[in-house]
């Protein structure tokens, strides 16, 4: 232990004496290593913000939609959504909605207009990652509210006025039977160039008559396991066609599960690749000043090896130097990164939402601490090797 403890002391001091070699030598390993290590981090984010988008739009993994379209007839509304609550209630699906696009009149200030809206259950917030800029997505009280509540649009909340949690905006929906309305929040980053609005399903059934332009039945979401998709589709489907006679059922997952998993796999090889092959040129640059270094030294070493140094000893000393230089490199590059990411502005950078900020990869700072440790001994290999060949007199003569 103490003949280990002098040498990384010697080897530690060799680094102090030609600082500056070993510094413009290590400049590769570092932007390497915090090269790495960053863009393994913003590849974390970036998957995570495609992953976000994507859930906002088709849902969590694994999202499930089931819908049933009457063969010769049109829609009925209640009737289908009734067995679709049923099928919830039968499996006990824990995070459900049934989702209703449809057309409802919105009496703004100054005109009225046709506005497009969804009628969902408070469960679809969760299960689509929708973000508030203001106020609040609806809660299980707001079934038994007296007037229905409606989160917005920012194109929405532009038609009625600013929007203050203590005296929230109204607005009138309906036409010959119209009833005061509450906006209780406002979206964040879903702006559809028109007013857009979502509303409750036991609050639209109850107070407002919206139009189907399209003639579309209820829609339901499940969001389960991705291991019990094809399970749930088949049973939720069988129970329909018994339920729903004279109706076309079938079910589809909606999420972009499978295809995040392969961007997932391509982003973090090419990720490690590239920062990889960048380690192994800072490698080069760390070699060509070890053996440079070991020529202008090797009168030192003859004399070392005259007063009893062993072949082993200068051979572990020299690929100390390159390892503990490479290793310190590689720790700063590390501690750098780290202030970086978790210090940028994601959301001022990026202008897009981003509700899970993952952390920093713990797998990233290690695997880059364990690369530049390596290199180092790759590269001290090579240097050690000369000065260990060395002959004592010729290593005194030189």
């Amino acid at each position: 232990m103490t003949t280990l403890v002098a040498i990384l002391a010697e080897a530690w001091s060799e680094i102090r004496v030609h600082k500056l070699r070993v510094i413009l030598s290590l400049v590769g390993v570092f932007l390497a290593v915090f090269g790495m290590t960053s863009i393994a981090a913003a590849g974390d984010i970036g998957r995570q913000l495609v992953a976000e988008s994507s859930e906002r739009s088709g849902g969590r993994p694994a999202t499930v939609t089931i819908q049933a379209y009457p063969l010769f007839t049109s829609p009925d509304t209640e009737l289908i959504s009734t067995a679709l609550r049923e099928v919830v209630e039968r499996y006990d699906i824990r995070w459900s909605s049934l989702v209703v696009d449809q057309q409802i009149v919105a009496n703004f200030p100054g005109q009225s207009e046709y506005v497009q809206a969804r009628s969902v259950d408070a469960a679809y917030g969760t299960m689509h990652r929708l973000l508030m800029e203001q106020g609040r997505w609806f809660a299980p009280g707001d079934v038994d509210r007296y007037a229905p509540a409606l989160v917005v649009s920012p194109s929405f909340l532009a038609r009625v006025g600013g929007f203050d949690p203590n005296d929230p905006p109204t607005v009138r929906l309906g036409g010959e039977s119209p009833v005061m309305a509450t906006v209780i929040g406002v979206l964040k980053g879903e702006d559809f160039g028109a007013p857009f609005a979502y509303l409750l399903n036991d609050a639209a059934s109850r107070w407002v008559s919206g139009d189907n332009p399209y003639g579309q039945p209820p829609m339901l979401e499940m969001w389960v396991p991705p291991e019990q998709v094809e399970q749930v589709s088949a049973a939720a489907t069988g129970d329909l066609r018994l339920t729903l006679p004279g109706h076309d059922v079938y079910a589809s997952r909606v999420d972009a599960g499978d295809q995040l998993v392969q961007l997932d796999l391509a982003l973090n090889y090419g990720v490690r690749g590239i920062g990889y092959f960048a380690l192994l040129l800072g490698g080069v640059g760390v070699l060509n000043v070890g053996l440079v270094v070991v020529r202008q030294r090797i009168r030192e070493i003859g004399v070392r090896r005259s007063f009893g140094a062993t072949s082993g000893r200068v051979f572990i000393t020299i690929l100390l130097e390159s390892v503990c230089a490479t290793a310190v490199a590689g720790a700063l590059a590390i501690g750098c990164a780290v202030a970086l990411v978790l210090n940028l502005p994601y959301e001022q950078i990026l202008s897009v939402p981003i509700e899970d900020l993952p952390p920093f990869p713990l797998q990233a700072a290690v695997e880059g601490f364990l690369a530049a440790t390596a290199v180092g001994a790759l590269a001290g290999i090579v240097p050690a090797i000369v000065a260990v060949r060395a002959r004592v007199i010729d290593a005194i003569r030189y």
